[in-house]
């Protein structure tokens, strides 16, 4: 996928329909995140924020950078702001943040593997990390199956469609998701240093053309127990699910990760 294509896409976005910052007694993540904040001592820490959109939430820290892919965004700040460049390091120092935050933002980064690397490089060592992306993105998002007529597909188009509600199924997501978890956490405890610098994902083919539904420009498929292991790999550890069985049947939702180096 040309990195361009992906600029473009993100640079037509509307951000300025989004909460503002003003006023987020509304925000999915704002009640969390500020109890987050204030429970860990963050408010006077220095914090960036990866995909910050609009900056709605510049004001929630007194250090506070956002970093996204669009020039345009920095209308939206009254603090600082930086441009990320797509495969390139972060421009900032090693361990140069007490705090990093991100939320619904990784599931549509082309190289996340790259990305989560450089997010705990620049991550203080006892630094801590809120940790939020749209978790098992379906593969059939980007065609927009589950919101269409079956009118628009031809025969294997209509099957897929028709699969959709079974593939929904939490019997179904059950049998098809736990096989992996268990081949993981053998894998995990025979030699966690294979799970060091790959994280277990599906690689999605976005849409850029049409937006069908949530996450149909979506670019990773992410299982959560898969990033639990990547980042306790990585040194990490998940003080939301420091108890193994439970981090084992995590469904959604945020990780609150602190860099143990």
């Amino acid at each position: 996928m040309p990195i361009n294509e992906y600029k473009k896409f993100y640079e037509s976005v509307d951000r300025g329909k989004y909460a503002s910052g003003k006023d987020l007694s509304n925000d999915l993540f704002y009640k969390e995140f500020s109890g987050f904040i204030k429970k860990y001592g963050l408010e006077n820490g220095k914090a960036l924020e990866i995909g910050s959109g609009n900056g709605k939430y510049q004001d929630i820290i007194g250090d506070y950078t956002g970093a996204d892919i669009s020039d345009s965004l920095s209308n939206f700040y009254h603090k600082r702001y930086v441009v990320l460049e797509e495969n390139e390091k972060y421009p900032f120092l090693d361990q140069n943040f007490d705090l990093v935050f991100t939320t619904s933002v990784f599931e549509h980064i082309p190289n996340i593997e790259f990305s989560l690397k450089e997010t705990l490089r620049v991550l203080e060592n006892k630094g801590y990390l809120f940790f939020h992306m749209a978790w098992q993105v379906r593969p059939w998002a980007a065609d927009g199956y589950a919101v269409r007529p079956y009118s628009d597909f031809g025969l294997k188009g209509k099957l897929i469609k028709a699969l959709v509600p079974l593939r929904e199924n939490m019997f179904f997501r059950i049998c098809s998701v736990m096989p992996k978890r268990i081949i993981w956490a053998l894998g995990f405890i025979l030699n966690r240093n294979n799970f060091r610098n790959e994280l277990k994902y599906k690689k999605l083919k976005p849409n850029y053309e049409t937006f069908w539904s949530s996450d149909s420009d979506a670019c990773n498929s992410v299982d959560p127990f898969a990033m639990i292991l990547y980042f306790r790999a990585n040194n990490c550890k998940i003080m939301n699910y420091s108890n193994p069985w439970k981090a084992f049947f995590v469904r959604s939702g945020i990780l609150m990760i602190s860099k143990n180096i």
